[in-house]
């Protein structure tokens, strides 16, 4: 319980800094400056203050002192990168939490215990079938469902019907089937009805405009076929694992 306790200081400490006591002022400041900016000596130094004032073991400094240096890098790496994107975003809060989980495992004095729990986890066949269903729902289902209905969807680009955001489709099917899966794994297959019925709210064409029906049946096939495949792998390991 403490370990937990410990765990949970940290991570709040580490959003409070980040996402809380980090205005836009300071975030657009150091973009400009990067390393001469003053407002990243001082976030990556709340950082480090808030994880001793929350952790509350007052001999511990050098654990916020680390905390306050690495945040500090970390940062900085990002600002190297002319790119303020999703992917230098989320590697960014990556590399924060491996810190975060590192401490934690220091402070915890459960290091000796990481590579048996690797090793039990690895080798847990539900937890692999897991691991397994997610990635199959995520990448190879959703090739499946983009290859069987390409010749759809040809049909409605040549006639002009198609409009919609870059690639929006592929990742609103990844994020159902996810859904899906999970709400089977939990038992709440409730829940799949009213994420069809969420998203059969949606309008993806004027009804007035020609090839309206045909735009719609596409949709209809792609996300039937889609929840079909993703129901069957999660009822497969319901069966086999659990």
């Amino acid at each position: 319980m403490i370990a937990v306790l410990v765990l949970l200081q940290l991570l709040l400490a580490h959003i409070l800094t980040d996402f809380v006591f980090q205005p836009t002022k300071w975030v657009l400041h150091k973009r400009k400056y990067k390393a001469t900016s003053k407002y990243l000596y001082i976030h990556s130094f709340i950082a480090g203050l808030l994880t001793y004032i929350l952790l509350q073991q007052w001999h511990l400094w050098y654990v916020a002192l680390f905390i306050a240096l690495t945040h500090f890098f970390i940062d900085y790496w990002k600002l190297m990168h002319n790119k303020d994107n999703l992917q230098v975003f989320l590697l960014d809060q990556l590399f924060h939490i491996i810190i975060i989980l590192l401490v934690w495992v220091y402070l915890s004095n459960e290091y000796d215990q990481v590579l048996p729990m690797v090793v039990s986890f690895v080798s847990s066949p539900s937890a692999l079938a897991i691991i397994i269903g997610y990635l199959l729902v995520i990448f190879p289902v959703g090739f499946i469902v983009g290859k069987s209905t390409e010749g759809w969807h040809n049909e409605l680009l040549e006639e002009g019907k198609s409009v919609s955001l870059e690639a929006a489709g592929r990742y609103i099917g990844i994020f159902e089937r996810i859904l899906v899966l999970t709400f089977i794994l939990t038992n709440n297959f409730s829940a799949i009805g009213f994420l069809i019925a969420a998203k059969s709210i949606l309008r993806f064409s004027d009804k007035s405009e020609a090839g309206a029906r045909k735009q719609t049946e596409y949709v209809l096939i792609g996300t039937l076929m889609s929840f079909a495949i993703t129901i069957i792998t999660g009822l497969l390991i319901r069966h086999i694992f659990f």
